[in-house]
């Protein structure tokens, strides 16, 4: 035992002695080298420096498997070196710190960190899921549409729990998250997004011009990809250069420069979100992300370009990789992703690879070039360097599974595969370069092909326009289709310019920037390499490799007639991956062209939807978590309520006084209390929850006419009306009291819960389909405090307060008028929602708790109390009246509620009107509201009960003719009384009907809706 812990001690040693043999001894300008980090990759201790990447640390660590893919769990590698990258895709931490799906090339390694790797049982090395693959042919694209529809009992016990155990990549958190995240507004004149040489040249030019600017660059330094292509700006490197511009521009008051903070969104009217990735996770004292709601009126789009893979046969094996991604592993982390490099190009941009891995010491057995000749300036270099360079030539298959060990060679034209194999461990592809148009689509602009460069980019005759249509997004540099150099920072100079016309600035006194950067040659457009295989071999060609999709899968969407780019995107589920089709749409709709014959500009694209790159939802959320995910609404009579025995009903995000304990009385008997008090004598409610939105402008009666089922331009100044509101479909959604101020200002009383909906209703209409009238609104809920004084006695109570003639001649019912009430500036309506004399008294929220306890004061001479909402439903529906919310489902009209009187028969139009004439709305037998009274008065019906009929449905059942809508006790009447939609109610007054209670039946007699009249004798 001793021995065998001795050995197993070496071994780890010797495990931890080599754990970095992929880093060069020099290179890697972005790590430290004196700042070392631990990690952990499946629970096997790694070292990495500050600086580094988790897949630049992995690379280091010569951990090339990563992960499986989705559908056929096939071993993938580390592809790329940005958001593009589409397999390394791992779960970081655990317990309430997990958080899955995260791409190694867009971690920040910090100490501590522990990834696992996702999508497979019972090991990465060793997964199970592998044979799916074995399998392939039996899982073409498409098969789930074909399949699992026999036996039809097999679905919901083998099917679809089988399914749903394989859907998903990593597990999902069941913990809470004890990370914070912020949102954080900006305003700003020019919004470019991109910081690399393109983005500061454009930024040089828009702070010249003394504007408001901010930059924003999604990793986590300046220049982009200036220090690995290495061009001379202004007489200098390219690094130098963006050094002293980053210093200019961060002097200046008027520049914001924001690194790690990507823009996920283009929106309508220069509306931009954008993700600053602020703190490593865990750090939970600090805002761990920073959303960016940004307004900008020009924005900059320098969003760079992403290369291109090419499709040839195992391009999915670990350790094929993105050219540029080689380039950037060795020199910005000084690793070596392997000892012995192939590379496959179309374009003359690979060579930069190439002189960078012979420069660092690695080897680069041949070049195969796509293209029949390459004499450009790189190419010759890499000549120079003694590497073997092979036009006409490509991969026919790569040798290897789980890692390269070779390629066979095979000629570009497709002739078939040669004898000869090249031995390496690594495969550097590219072909070619597509402009980054995702940001430049979000907002609509169009993207057009250009055959020249082979790449897809922005049509500047087709940009996105703000609504007074004028251009919002100016592409710029390498996003636009510049790929050189030279090129791309003078295309963004001339937008940067462009961009300063257009916003009526004076052009900046600055002389144009100087580039030196080596001429290439046109790029081929390589999309599959032919390899002369068997078909079989053919099909292991992959476009999307996180979802597996072949090159094969195209070919049978084809035949399956899903011809259409958007339907083969879905067919295939080719770009659906979480890179979202970076690198996979553009060869995908070249492969789709390919197949159909047909020109790829004319295959068009698949739509580009926010966010760019993965939102975590804590950043969307934002403080809006635990008790602020929807904060409690509390009035500005809440504390009084409080400390004065209120027992809590939620209201919407209100929280009102459901009702008053007086000592030990239930909640029953405050309630009865409380209502008796009103009817008897005076009560007092808080009701400054209810909805007050100030309409007004010119067209101000106009618009209220088609909102309201009756007539509100016809109310004079200090006069109220009771209206109704219904949506397209003729259905009831709201009332309340209006109420005219003036000639051109109407104040709108909503439900509690429909003040905002209501709001924003009314901003619908008016800014999609009447933008023309002259109408203004404004929410003024909280702005003023209501208060209600109701029963007998509440006139005496004015009265005996002051200030305000509240007789009948001085203020009749559904009046209003403004002035002093006990020394307090009001409003004060003389309406009513309990049948009894009533007054709402509206007051400034600041004043509300000296009006308040002002009518206390006087009320004691009356033995007023305060009454909760309860009460106020039992004395509402005493009277009648109906309860938005109670009365209505959304399937209810004010014909059914028995609210004709309240329908304009001289208005030619409102919202709903045509809807409500329809055959099935007028039909007779619809339900009707009608009051219930149960033969027991001791018992009340609880609310949903449901009257059973005569007739049977399908299955025998006795068929529901009605139910309970509000059901309450009345002390006053000293019975229960019920509110109900009953079929054909308002002729059936008298029947008996029979409630289902559970198994039991409760007789009750339909009888008028009003059980109660103050003052009639009851």
């Amino acid at each position: 035992m001793l021995f065998k812990q001795i050995r197993i001690e070496k071994l780890r040693r010797q495990l931890e002695s080599s754990a970095m043999s992929a880093r060069l001894a020099k290179g890697g300008h972005l790590i430290d080298r004196d700042s070392a980090f631990d990690f952990s990759f499946n629970g096997r201790r790694m070292s990495g420096f500050a600086g580094d990447t988790l897949a630049s640390a992995l690379l280091a660590n010569s951990q090339q498997l990563v992960g499986r893919s989705f559908k056929y769990h096939r071993p993938r590698g580390i592809m790329a070196s940005g958001v593009e990258e589409p397999n390394g895709l791992v779960t970081l931490g655990a317990g309430e710190f997990l958080e899955p799906n995260q791409r190694v090339t867009s971690i920040d390694l910090f100490d501590g960190l522990a990834a696992q790797s996702q999508n497979h049982w019972p090991s990465l090395e060793f997964d199970l899921g592998a044979a799916s693959d074995i399998v392939s042919k039996l899982l073409p694209a498409g098969f789930y549409y074909k399949t699992f529809m026999q036996p039809r009992a097999a679905w919901e016990r083998f099917f679809e729990p089988l399914i749903r155990r394989a859907a998903g990549l990593g597990p999902a958190p069941k913990e809470r998250d004890p990370d914070t995240y912020e949102h954080f507004y900006a305003h700003v004149d020019i919004l470019i997004v991109g910081g690399g040489l393109s983005g500061l040249a454009a930024a040089r030019l828009a702070a010249a011009t003394g504007v408001r600017t901010l930059v924003v660059e999604q990793s986590r330094y300046w220049g982009g990809r200036s220090y690995v292509d290495t061009a001379r700006v202004d007489g200098r490197k390219s690094d130098e250069w963006v050094e002293e511009t980053i210093e200019d521009l961060a002097e200046l008051e008027h520049v914001q420069l924001r690194l790690r903070t990507t823009a996920t969104g283009v929106y309508d009217h220069g509306y931009v979100l954008a993700l600053e990735r602020a703190a490593d996770q865990g750090l939970t004292k600090a805002p761990r992300h920073r959303m960016w709601r940004i307004r900008a009126k020009k924005i900059i789009m320098a969003t760079g370009a992403i290369e291109r893979p090419l499709c040839f046969g195992g391009n999915d094996v670990p350790g094929v990789m993105l050219s540029s991604a080689v380039r950037d592993y060795v020199v910005n982390y000084g690793v070596s992703p392997g000892d012995r490099t192939v590379i496959l190009t179309a374009n003359d941009d690979a060579y930069r690879t190439a002189t960078v891995l012979i420069e660092a010491g690695l080897s680069v057995p041949a070049i195969l070039d796509l293209r029949p000749h390459s004499e450009g300036e790189l190419a010759n270099t890499a000549r120079d360097l003694g590497i073997r360079v092979e036009c006409a030539a490509g991969i026919a298959s790569v040798v290897g599974r789980r890692t390269v060990r070779g390629v066979r060679v095979c000629s570009s034209a497709g002739e078939g595969a040669t004898s000869d194999e090249i031995e390496c461990d690594i495969v550097a592809m590219s072909g070619g370069w597509s402009p980054s148009v995702h940001l430049w689509s979000h907002c609509g602009g169009k993207v057009r092909w250009d055959e020249r460069l082979a790449i897809m980019r922005p049509d500047r005759g087709n940009p996105p326009i703000n609504s007074q249509g004028l251009r919002l997004v100016y592409p710029a540099g390498s996003a636009a289709g510049e790929l050189n150099a030279i090129d791309a920072i003078q295309d963004a100079e001339t937008a940067a310019l462009a961009l300063i016309g257009d916003l009526g600035l004076r052009r900046p006194m600055l002389s144009a920037i100087r580039v030196d950067a080596v001429a290439e040659q046109a790029p081929m457009a390589a999309w599959l390499v032919p390899n002369g295989l068997t078909k079989a071999g053919r099909s292991k060609a992959w476009v999307d490799f996180q979802n597996d999709v072949k090159v094969s899968d195209i070919e049978v969407a084809v035949r399956e007639g899903y011809e259409s780019v958007e339907h083969t995107k879905r067919y295939t589920t080719l770009g659906m991956a979480t890179d979202q089709g970076k690198l996979s749409n553009v060869n995908g709709i070249a492969l789709l062209s390919r197949t159909l014959g047909t020109p790829i500009g004319d295959v068009g694209t698949t739509t580009f939807r926010p966010p760019y790159t993965p939102v975590v939802l804590g950043a969307i959320a934002g403080d809006a978590r635990g008790q602020l995910f929807l904060p409690t609404r509390k009035t500005p009579i809440d504390e009084w309520h409080a400390s004065n025995g209120a027992f809590w009903e939620p209201v919407s995000a209100w929280r009102r006084p459901y009702c008053y304990q007086n000592g030990g009385e239930s909640i029953q008997d405050a309630v009865n209390r409380e209502a008796l008090k009103v009817r008897m004598s005076v009560g007092i409610l808080d009701a400054s929850t209810l909805g007050k939105l100030l309409v007004k402008g010119p067209d101000a009666g106009k618009f209220l006419d088609m909102l309201y089922t009756n007539s509100m331009s016809t109310l004079k100044p200090g006069t109220c009306r009771y209206g109704l509101m219904c949506n397209e479909n003729g259905f009831l959604i709201d009332d309340g009291v209006v109420a005219r101020i003036d000639d051109e200002t109407f104040l709108c009383h909503t439900t509690t819960g429909g003040a905002d909906q209501v709001h924003a209703w009314m901003e619908e209409w008016l800014q999609c389909e009447w933008w023309y009238w002259n109408v203004f609104t404004a929410n003024l809920t909280e702005q003023f405090a209501q208060i209600c004084v109701a029963g007998p006695n509440a006139r005496d109570v004015l009265e005996d307060l002051g200030g305000m003639d509240v007789s009948e001649g001085g203020l009749p019912f559904m009046r209003w008028k403004a002035g002093e009430v006990g020394g307090v500036e009001v409003r004060v309506f003389r309406v009513s929602f309990s049948g009894e004399l009533s007054f709402e008294i509206a007051v400034p929220s600041n004043s509300a708790m000296e009006i308040w306890n002002a009518f206390l004061d006087v009320g004691r001479n009356y033995e007023m109390e305060p009454y909760g909402t309860e009460a106020l439903h039992v004395l509402r529906a005493e009277v009648g009246f109906i309860m938005i919310g109670d009365e209505t489902d959304g399937t209810v009209t004010p014909q059914d509620l028995g609210l004709d009187w309240a329908i304009s028969k001289k208005k030619r139009d409102f919202i709903g009107k045509r809807a409500q004439e329809r055959a099935f709305l007028v039909n007779p037998n619809r339900l009707r509201l009608v009051g219930l009274e149960t033969t027991d008065p001791e018992v009340v019906l609880p609310s949903g009960a449901h009257a059973i009929g005569e007739r049977r449905n399908v299955h025998g059942h006795p068929e529901m003719t009605g139910r309970v809508t509000s059901s309450y006790y009345s002390p006053i009447l000293n019975r229960s009384i019920a509110l109900g939609l009953v079929e054909r109610g308002h002729k059936r007054m008298g029947e008996v009907l029979q409630f289902a209670v559970g198994s039991d039946l409760i007789s009750t007699k339909v009888v008028d809706p009003k059980f109660y009249r103050p003052g009639a004798g009851n």
